[in-house]
């Protein structure tokens, strides 16, 4: 139990670094706080005179300043509380922006493995959901424990003053109170985990039924996902309410003890004024005081859930902000590469993996070479692809780039010469513009953008387009057709004119004219620079400088088209069963959008 108090102390202490900047706002909450605990005592601090002189002794003075102390009492603290909530609230927003911004910068400088490991949903829900929590802990909570811990520390000097022996009774309740406050915070913070990594699913089924509408509707899939959906929020609502019943037995199970000591105050209070050592004012203000104190303690007990609640969130939250970055270990920086390539003895394994993805890989490309890759399924070309820019690191061997291994380069360097084009375009709910002059291409002059989207073949239904290169094109370029979006990520690299460049079956799954014009545009993009084509249409290769053939992660063949028709080997076989079929140019391009 001590070391989980000390582990939740410094997690607690770490989110208040979050609060430290904004200390002056803070403060001035603080100080409203200080301002209404000060004030609390007033009321029944006023009722004791009122009682004992007004009403017992018929003396008038007081009784006419009265609603005027009445209504300057409330209008301090009327006062004090817009200014407390108001920077409370300001400083708790500035916190979640923080953390968003913490959490996002470092999001997207994660190696590609762990956007493997993590389903977006569950991404997603820590900025949405945990980080409010987060916040809840660092600002609500603490309101709540400076401002109820001062008013019972104010009402509690007016009880002591008052009667010291009745108070010390009062006081009897602080040890069950916070036994029984313990004993539930554990399981409170456990069902707060499990409730966030439910929520985490819940949002990655929400995100896939969205994003895979299409399929959900031809497939009939609706039951199927609403089923699916039903399970992840009937999970969320069961560990919710075990949060809720536990935090609900809590507060009940401190009033009952709370109230225990209330019936025997009040007994023996009744005992004191029969013996004449109290004032009727004195025991009505004493029993005022009292009263006043357990909307604070019950609020105290109660921040408990919101306390674990956020501890919880911000496990989840640090989790992220922690998380190493992508290793960038170069130290060289290379300008503009000539653009050879050269693999040596590659080996790379998914973790998990029955098999090598990549086995001791062996080959290189001159710069200006064209580079195709082809195989069955699984045989290593997309992972052979993704080494190169180090989404991955290999197992062994190295990669060099104009004879550099490029785990010494820094990434900044080494991707500023790549440029990407697949089959799995990627677009953002921006401008055309936008998505072309992308990254660090951003503010280059439209003159060039047009340019980069002329030689993609772009500019034609570009000029279509009601505001041109300024036209929103929806989430991944919803409005446009595929054969549009996929110039688009054409232009892209255009506009970038990188050395190395990596088509990943750019003209798949394509119509006749769509596929002529991104082929041409392709032929254009490819000339003097370094390119390594990932195909599975064969048809679209035969022009290239070289092929090379993987098998289960090895280089099987290595020559140019006519070369290895006529060795009659692995890419021969390949051949033949793509073009056996009569609907040659269809079938493969069918299958390979579905690999």
């Amino acid at each position: 139990m001590a070391s989980s108090n000390a582990n939740s102390l410094q997690l607690y202490l770490r989110l208040l670094r979050y609060v430290k900047p904004y200390w002056v706002p803070f403060a001035l909450s603080i100080a409203g706080m200080v301002v209404m605990a000060a004030t609390e005592p007033a009321f029944p601090a006023l009722l004791k005179p009122l009682l004992d002189g007004s009403f017992v002794q018929k003396e008038g003075g007081l009784l006419a300043w009265l609603p005027v102390l009445i209504v300057a009492v409330f209008v301090v603290r009327g006062f004090a509380s817009y200014l407390s909530s108001y920077a409370i609230g300001w400083v708790g927003n500035k916190v979640v922006m923080d953390l968003r911004n913490a959490m996002f910068v470092n999001l997207v400088r994660l190696p590609t493995h762990y956007y493997d490991n993590h389903t977006s949903g569950s991404l997603i829900s820590k900025f949405t959901c945990d980080v409010l929590r987060v916040t809840g802990a660092a600002t609500s909570v603490v309101s709540v424990l400076l401002h109820d811990s001062l008013t019972i520390a104010g009402l509690l000097a007016w009880l002591f003053w008052l009667n010291w022996k009745l108070t010390l009774v009062a006081l009897l309740v602080g040890p069950p109170a916070v036994v029984i406050t313990r004993a539930f915070s554990k399981r409170l913070r456990a069902m707060s985990r499990a409730e966030q990594e439910a929520t985490g699913d819940l949002n990655h089924a929400l995100e896939e039924s969205i994003g895979c509408h299409r399929v959900v509707k031809v497939f009939g899939g609706q039951d199927y996902e609403a089923k699916r959906f039903d399970s992840g929020a009937n999970k969320v609502r069961r560990f919710n309410m075990k949060v809720t019943a536990a935090a609900a037995a809590n507060v009940p199970l401190v009033q009952i003890v709370v109230t225990i000591a209330l019936a025997f105050i009040i007994y023996l209070a009744v005992h004191q004024a029969a013996a004449d050592e109290t004032t009727v004012g004195g025991f009505v203000s004493f029993l005022t005081a009292l009263l006043l104190v357990f909307p604070p303690l019950r609020r105290l007990t109660g921040v408990n859930q919101t306390l674990q609640q956020g501890l919880a969130a911000a496990e989840s939250v640090f989790r992220l902000i922690d998380e190493r970055p992508e290793a960038d270990t170069g130290i060289h920086e290379i300008g503009r590469a000539k653009g050879r390539i050269e693999f040596r003895n590659v080996s790379f394994s998914y973790p998990g993996g029955a098999r090598p993805a990549l086995d001791r890989v062996v080959f290189s490309i001159d710069a200006g070479e064209t580079v195709a890759l082809v195989g069955a399924s699984g045989a290593g070309k997309s992972t052979l692809a993704n080494l190169l820019p180090r989404f991955y690191t290999p197992d062994s061997g190295q990669i060099l780039l104009d004879g550099i291994d490029i785990a010494t380069l820094k990434l900044a360097s080494l991707r500023a010469n790549i440029a990407l084009v697949s089959q799995d375009i990627i677009l953002f709910n921006d401008t055309v513009a936008a998505n072309i002059a992308y990254g660090r291409l951003a503010g280059t002059r439209d003159a060039d953008i047009v340019r980069a989207a002329e030689a993609a073949h772009a500019m034609q239904f570009i000029g279509e387009m009601p505001e041109r290169l300024a036209t929103l094109i929806g989430e991944n370029g919803v409005r446009l057709s595929g054969g549009q979006r996929q110039r688009l990520a054409i232009a892209r690299a255009f506009l970038k004119d990188a050395p190395v460049l990596i088509l990943d079956e750019a003209t798949s799954a394509l119509d006749s004219e769509s596929e002529r014009h991104i082929q041409a545009a392709l032929d254009m993009l490819i000339k003097g620079r370094t390119t390594l084509v990932i195909a599975h249409r064969l048809s679209t290769i035969q022009n290239a400088d070289r092929i090379l053939v993987l098998d289960q992660g090895r280089v099987v063949e290595s020559g140019t088209h006519a070369e290895l028709l006529a060795a009659n080997g692995a890419y021969a076989r390949l051949y033949r069963l793509q073009f056996q079929h009569p609907n040659a140019g269809v079938v493969p391009a069918l299958a390979a959008a579905g690999t």
